[in-house]
């Protein structure tokens, strides 16, 4: 089971020992659980993490359909991070961002059918 904050640090290019960030990075990744849970992910009552405990199965369970939710969680904290300094780079993630919105909303729906 990997922890949800060591990968995302991991994908930030942040050793798993190295602290100083962690706080201002798991507000981030609040924040993109949050948009997760508007378009359907998660639990219904919302879900977050406090530190580096939390696994990425008590979010997705067993689902492997999920797994770009890994994906988004790390653009969406990427952005509000750690931004590239250039226009055409943001557009791009974000862009992922909006595509993996749909995808996983599209996911998450044709489960509910």
């Amino acid at each position: 089971m990997e922890s949800i904050l060591t990968s995302i640090k991991k994908l930030l290019g942040i050793q798993e020992d190295y602290t100083h960030f962690d706080d201002e990075i798991v507000i981030h990744i609040n924040s993109a659980f949050m948009s997760a849970g508007m378009i359907g992910l998660g639990p219904p009552s919302g879900f977050t993490i406090k530190d580096k405990t939390t696994k990425w199965e008590e979010f997705v369970g067993d689902r492997k359909d999920l797994e770009a939710i890994r994906t988004y969680i790390w653009h969406k904290v990427r952005v509000a991070f750690d931004p590239p300094q250039t226009g055409p780079l943001v557009e791009a993630i974000n862009n992922q961002i909006n595509e993996l919105e749909w995808r996983l909303n599209i996911q998450v729906e044709s489960k509910e059918a």
